[in-house]
């Protein structure tokens, strides 16, 4: 018989568990670069992994955990100050213990026989988030890989639900019928692009979207919705679906969930919300009256790897009425038979898009019993609050531009050079490029209406206001430097 100290549950095998899990997290604790990233380019990249992908004999833990210093010492530090581009959290520290706990007990949470007390953890967990969302005992969900799964999934029950009653079609086992053809989707200007992606997948192809003009907050104006299902409906087109979003990228806008709706529902379409970002706002008294109308949503995309601080990935779809997950149903004799429902047992995969999925609710549960309501509401006001700081920075700053007032914890802003000469998109560009590669910050970067941006992302509850000063000033640094030196418009 074969014995590996890596895989029996013997003695060895557990004490060559703890000493990899210590001398890793002591290679993490002294490894992590000062700096939020090492400024190498992908190429320079590449020499450092060089070598035997699988060598013929195996490594001795040091050299395996050297080899794991090189991928830290050249990663993102997603916990440093000056890493602000994205939707991208440092993650809590009780999660990162959970995490351990999931790899090692590697639950598959696709049938109860493989994750029993998981499987009853994570329904738990969704019928909370549903309460909190203002859905009644018939809701119901699932744990996802992110917003763009539970994007997709909303839209695929929203394609089948209109399916079935506008033409009593079973896109299940019949596939499309010539009349999907007419099926639109509606969402705002400033949507997530996974819209668009999720209806490419869907087979309605990307035409199928109609973007909603906006108004000057970027947030769906309501009667541009109406005015838009009433132009549909006068082509022969069927609205099967509107998307609003409670946090978009770029701006953190806020759609007006409540009037979107009531519009929504009175030409019987399907309401779903992206709250992947905004969601967050549940958990601030503060702030939670921004999502006023997530109650009236037919699905719900959360996304917990973003304000609730957890590693990726950790998010949920939520269903206002859980009867349409039959339209995504099928069961296997092997792994979730008929006979399971009548006796009882609850198997998740009838409520995936996946069917091996990990017991990701397990690291959010333990986070909200380690932060209180009362901790995490103050962690997602501390960000909005930091956001704040940085408009009003940028907002007397004579050479920086606010692109608009946010909302949650995001700021869109450019630099204005004082040579006219330099053409404003190509330099901004070029700074943000010059702050990744010398690793002095990750800052974001967009296009607002034809004007290339900066963008800072505030993720960090733990970041003092005077440490955003310092990255603005920074940025301000570099870019009459660059600006010095630049002889004509800087190339792109």
């Amino acid at each position: 018989m074969f014995e590996s100290e890596f895989l029996t549950n013997s003695p060895e095998c557990r004490a060559a568990y703890q000493q990899w899990m210590v001398k890793t997290v002591e290679l993490l604790c002294q490894g992590l670069p000062e700096q939020p990233y090492s400024g190498k380019t992908a190429a320079s990249l590449d020499e450092p992994l060089a070598g035997e992908i699988l060598p013929s004999t195996s490594f001795e833990i040091e050299d395996c955990l050297q080899q794991l210093g090189r991928v830290i010492s050249d990663s993102v530090v997603v916990s440093h100050p000056n890493t602000i581009a994205h939707l991208h959290c440092p993650a809590l520290i009780p999660a990162l213990a959970a995490e351990v706990v999931i790899s090692a007990l590697n639950q598959s949470m696709d049938s109860f026989d493989q994750a029993p007390v998981a499987t009853v953890l994570e329904e738990k967990m969704v019928q909370w988030l549903c309460g909190e969302a203002g859905f009644d005992s018939v809701a119901g969900g699932i744990f996802t890989s992110g917003g763009t799964q539970s994007n997709y999934m909303g839209l695929l029950l929203a394609r089948d639900a209109c399916l079935e009653k506008r033409w009593h079609w079973p896109a299940q086992t019949q596939g499309l019928p010539p009349e999907a053809r007419k099926l639109r989707i509606l969402c705002s200007e400033v949507a997530h692009f996974t819209v668009e992606k999720s209806a490419a997948q869907l087979g309605l192809g990307t035409n199928a979207v109609v973007r909603v003009a906006t108004d000057e907050a970027f947030c769906m104006r309501p009667e541009a919705l109406r005015d838009a299902i009433e132009e549909l409906r006068s082509r022969d087109l069927a609205p099967m679906a509107v998307v609003a979003t409670a946090g978009t990228t770029d701006f953190g806008s806020i759609d007006p969930l409540l009037e979107l709706a009531s519009v929504t529902h009175a030409a019987g379409a399907w309401f779903h919300v992206d709250a992947a970002y905004g969601s967050a706002l549940l958990f601030s008294p503060r702030h939670r009256e921004k999502l006023r109308g997530l109650e009236m949503a037919d699905s719900i995309a959360m996304d917990f790897h973003k304000l609730f601080w957890q590693p990726i990935s950790c998010a949920a779809f939520l269903l206002r009425d859980a009867s349409h997950f039959r339209y995504m149903k099928m069961n296997a004799d092997y792994l979730n038979p008929e006979l399971h429902e009548k006796l009882g047992i609850p198997n998740l995969v009838t409520r995936s898009l996946a069917t091996t999925r990990r017991f990701d609710a397990l690291k959010l549960w333990i986070s909200l019993q380690a932060l209180g309501r009362k901790k995490l509401g103050e962690m997602i006001d501390a960000t909005l609050a930091l956001a704040s700081h940085a408009a009003d920075f940028i907002r007397h700053s004579p050479c920086l531009e606010l692109i608009h007032e946010p909302v949650l914890s995001c700021v869109v802003f450019r630099y204005r050079p004082a040579n006219p000469a330099i053409e404003p998109n190509s330099f901004n560009a070029a700074l943000r490029q010059r702050l990744f590669e010398r690793g002095i910050a990750v800052i974001g970067h967009t296009v607002v209406r034809g004007r290339q941006c900066l963008k800072l992302t505030c993720m960090n509850p733990s970041v003092f206001p005077e440490q955003i000063g310092e990255l603005l000033g920074s940025v301000i640094a570099h870019a009459q430097a660059l600006e010095a030196v630049a002889k004509r418009p800087v190339d792109s």
